[in-house]
């Protein structure tokens, strides 16, 4: 097991006042011997020694505990967190000062204390997970000290434990992604082909399904409407492309063109994955997102954490499309995510589209964040190259209840705290 890092435990005075009386007693009577100085003096090296006996017994005795389940949180997520402060000593604690140094936004378990000797006080924080990103929680120090006020006792816990928290999954009903025209997909013009696919299980109904796929005898069974999966029948696969050009992005916080974008590119891979999907995810944020097409929980919560870290800093979107062209097949889905009014990046669209590439645009309108513009000019070109699209607006979440993502693998077995003792 790994060495815990040892907290760091310190004394120092914090009133010189009592200290100097006694020195300058102590050279007094020396100098001029008086019974009156012996009692004063007495008085005052008593003190001094309660009170460093006091905060040494403070200093060894005092523990710090915090528990939380997991290390990781959607956004949305109420966050509880436990404190206990233990002291081993003999001597009560009458105030100790818990200083919490996470930098969680919003979020903090400082506060004032007691407790008595040879006891423990617990607690709970709760906070709301209110901002994608990785945050740190700790470090931690207490502090108290002596009734007397002479020395304060100092105790830094240098710990910290990553907290990771990803964006939130929404369900999107009224999205249909344009298929990439391999089998199986879009809508048939003759019957001859449905007839030669053969149903090999069932699964349960997502928005977008065609109803001629459901089950009914399934559906009548379970209560919820299930359709059929068809065996040998290729499906092309969702690269989904977020544009992070600062020089786009509106709004601010949560009610902006940066967090919606990130919510519907983690609200699309998990539903094209539900639907069965490979799906990917292009963005360039600090660095290149590239995440190939894929399945499964994993893969899912990959993307989740590379979206929770992302931000706007990357290229033009007439760049980052150029870069992929070479890189996606034929037959692919690319679901591009921008909330860019001008239409020089629709020529570079204009040559994926040429190269089988199948484009379904989600416009952020800007000026729903709180931007200027009109979108209508480019809705009419893209009107015109016959690209489907959707014009997505700042009320995206209010119409949406969220949706809970799968547990991190390495974590899902993993429900005992996080941090324990910090001793």
């Amino acid at each position: 097991m790994p060495v815990r890092e040892q907290p760091k435990r310190s004394i120092k005075f914090k009133s010189h006042l009592i200290p100097v009386l006694v020195l300058i007693l102590l050279g007094i009577q020396l100098f001029f011997p008086f019974k009156g100085w012996v009692i004063l003096l007495s008085g005052f090296g008593g003190i001094w020694l309660l009170s460093y006996t006091w905060a040494r017994a403070l200093k060894n005795g005092l523990r710090l505990e915090r528990e939380m389940r997991f290390g990781w949180m959607q956004v949305g997520d109420q966050l509880q967190e436990r404190i206990a402060l233990e002291n081993d000593s003999r001597i009560p604690a009458l105030w100790v000062q818990v200083s919490d140094h996470s930098n969680l936004p919003g979020y903090s378990i400082s506060s004032v204390t007691t407790v008595r000797s040879q006891w423990y006080h617990h607690w709970f924080r709760h906070g709301v997970c209110a901002r994608r990103g990785i945050y740190t929680l700790g470090p931690t120090s207490l502090e108290t000290g002596d009734p007397f006020g002479v020395y304060k006792v100092r105790v830094d816990y240098g710990e910290t434990v990553t907290m990771m928290v990803v964006p939130p999954v929404i369900p999107l009903p009224e999205i249909e992604i344009a298929p990439g025209g391999r089998t199986g997909e879009g809508h048939s013009t003759g019957r001859g082909l449905e007839q030669t696919v053969n149903a090999g299980g069932v699964r349960e109904y997502v928005p977008g399904d065609s109803l001629r796929w459901i089950h009914w005898g399934t559906t009548a069974r379970k209560g919820k409407p299930y359709v059929r999966v068809f065996d040998h029948t290729p499906s092309s696969n969702w690269w989904i492309m977020l544009d992070m050009d600062p020089e786009v992005q509106v709004g601010e916080g949560q009610h902006s063109t940066e967090e919606h974008g990130v919510i519907l590119a983690a609200s699309l891979v998990h539903r094209g994955l539900q639907m069965g999907k490979l799906v990917g995810l292009i963005a360039h944020g600090d660095e290149l997102i590239w995440q190939p097409p894929s399945q499964g929980d994993t893969h899912l919560w990959r993307i989740l954490r590379s979206l929770a870290k992302v931000h706007p800093s990357g290229p033009p979107l007439t760049e980052l499309l150029e870069h992929t062209r070479i890189s996606l097949e034929q037959h692919t889905s690319l679901i591009v995510i921008t909330p860019r009014l001008n239409p020089e990046w629709l020529g570079s669209l204009g040559l994926l589209q040429r190269g089988g590439v199948v484009p379904t645009i989600l416009l952020l309108n800007p000026v729903s964040f709180g931007g200027v513009g009109n979108p209508r000019p480019i809705q009419n070109k893209l009107l015109a190259l016959g690209i489907k699209h959707y014009n997505i607006n700042a009320d995206l979440q209010d119409r949406s209840e969220n949706v809970s993502a799968p547990q991190d693998p390495s974590t899902s077995n993993r429900l005992t705290s996080y941090w324990r003792r910090l001793s």
